[in-house]
């Protein structure tokens, strides 16, 4: 007996249909995976379940929750069925969480707002739920602020809050696509043990179909607002029978066409780089504590060469990046780019020579600044803007696969996609010889990630560049990378020619992350 069930759901804003006619059931004590890409109407499909539309959303059919409509229910009834009967864990824990209030008052609050129980006692319930998602009192008391954990801890806290009161329907929207591939896993398990032990129903959304294959009982794909094809998640991935299922597989399964250019000819060194940060004096006598991000890493990056570097949260990567793009400084050890010493005074016309391209797009751009202005953002490291910079400007989105009119455009007028391809626009600007790119395609599509990497691949070749590329997705690192570095605890602890450490991995932490790296099932026909 299923224990949700959505017959011909369609939605429309105002005139632009939304969602068209969706059927599909959940059962208790299963994993329903929703996948597509952005735009597909997954996130608007668990919204219309929660009764959380935007304004001017118009709903037809049904969402059956037992004898309840949820489509039709009025607000006071679905104030009680949400956080009682359906919980729902977002994307960004950071954003789902208030600042302000501590972690136990916040699950405590679902307690208190259904009536399940008092202050008091939600506080207890509130420590019994954060125990049950992996967040023991001996480490995370109650008085603790989200700030104060990592991504993966908020995850969890979030999942806490979700599962306060027991409900029936867990709906989790692309909880685990901004976390390492090991605190995946955990909050993978996390869930599917939840699901096992409670009996609930889990509606999992992501655009990760290695993810989906691995842990959903049954699947549906969505595309333009429809579900293309659904079942059992082993069938639908076997037979592929719609053009997008196989579509998006493919584009999972990517490896760009690349050729090996790398020479001898050293473009970045990094010698005993020792990077600390000093803690909050506990005592007012005696030394200031100090963490160590950064403890002696070696290596040396080749012109032509695509380096990958690899490592969960908190490893040191981005206290390297740092360091290497000269924003900060070193207590010991140093690098040096082109021969020269990299430090936070160095010259513009030494750091003009290496650019960035950052996770998230539209959070590094001005929304404020048409395209021209910010591709031609980094002209400020010369002395004076060249005369042809529109031109140039012109001539870096082209090649990039973007038109020379969408210079006059503003950032919020394109896709994910399109923005990442001009941050990559703009880190083309001054002619670098390296390009660092700081998760740039873990937040993408399967098959706009599959785009940039073509494109990266291609400009690489073209234009001679050099690549580090930071990520915890180790399917991308291994498909556009020549060689890895593998970091923990701010050391490097394994490094090779990256076929080689995947094939056949050295270090148990290496061997770990690639164990806990879902993996896409083997396509059959």
């Amino acid at each position: 007996m299923s224990l949700i069930s959505v017959s011909h759901l369609s939605m429309a804003i105002h005139s632009l249909a939304i969602l068209k006619d969706l059927t599909f059931a959940i059962e208790p004590g299963k994993v329903f995976g929703v996948v597509g890409e952005s735009g597909s109407g997954k996130s608007m499909t668990a919204l219309a379940l929660m009764g959380l539309l935007p304004g001017g959303a118009r709903t037809s059919g049904s969402a059956m929750l037992g004898d309840t409509d949820l489509l039709s229910a009025p607000e006071d009834r679905m104030c009680r069925i949400r956080g009682n009967q359906i919980g729902m864990i977002f994307q960004e824990p950071m954003t789902a969480l208030n600042p302000v209030q501590t972690i136990g008052r916040q699950v405590a609050e679902t307690l208190v707002i259904h009536g399940a129980a008092n202050r008091a006692e939600a506080m207890t319930l509130a420590r019994e739920k954060l125990d049950r998602v992996g967040l023991p009192a001996d480490r995370f008391p109650l008085d603790k602020y989200p700030h104060e954990l990592s991504g993966g801890q908020r995850q969890r806290v979030c999942i806490a809050l979700a599962i306060a009161l027991r409900p029936k329907l867990l709906i989790a929207d692309e909880p685990t696509t901004a976390l390492d591939v090991t605190t995946q896993a955990q909050i993978l398990d996390l869930l599917k043990s939840l699901v096992a032990e409670d009996g609930m129903a889990l509606m999992l959304i992501t655009h990760d179909l290695a993810v989906v294959s691995d842990i959903a009982d049954q699947v549906a794909v969505m595309k333009s607002g429809e579900i293309v094809e659904q079942g059992n998640t082993d069938e639908v991935f076997r037979a592929m029978r719609h053009p997008y299922t196989r579509a998006l597989f493919a584009a999972s399964a990517h490896i760009p066409d690349r050729q090996a250019r790398a020479r001898d000819e050293p473009i970045l060194e990094v010698q005993n780089a020792v990077r600390r940060y000093a803690l909050p004096r506990r005592r007012l006598l005696g030394p200031a504590p100090t963490f160590t991000a950064v403890n002696d890493v070696s290596f040396t990056l080749h012109m032509g060469e695509n380096l990958g570097l690899v490592g969960e949260s908190g490893c040191g990567k981005s206290t390297l990046t740092r360091a290497i793009l000269g924003l900060e400084p070193l207590q010991s050890g140093q690098i040096r780019l082109f021969g020269e010493p990299v430090a936070p005074g160095m010259a513009n016309a030494l750091r003009s020579g290496v650019q960035v391209v950052f996770q998230d797009p539209y959070g590094s751009f001005n929304p404020r600044w048409k395209v021209a202005q910010l591709v031609a953002e980094p002209f400020y490291l010369m002395q004076a803007r060249p005369a042809d910079w529109r031109d140039r400007v012109a001539e870096a989105l082209v090649s990039v696969g973007m038109t020379a009119p969408d210079m006059d455009k503003y950032i919020h007028e394109f896709s994910g996609g399109q923005r990442q391809r001009i941050a990559i626009a703009r880190a083309l600007i001054l002619r670098p010889d390296l390009i660092v790119l700081d998760e740039a395609v873990s937040a993408l599509d399967v098959s706009i990630r599959a785009q940039i990497l073509d494109l990266l691949a291609d400009l690489s070749h073209r234009l001679n560049l050099s690549y580090l590329f930071i990520s915890h997705d180790l399917s991308v690192v291994r498909a556009i990378t020549d060689r890895v570095l593998v970091m923990q605890a701010g050391e490097i602890v394994e490094s090779g020619r990256t076929e080689e450490v995947f094939t056949n991995p050295a270090h148990p932490y290496t061997r770990a992350l690639i164990d806990a790296t879902p993996k896409l099932p083997d396509r059959r026909v």
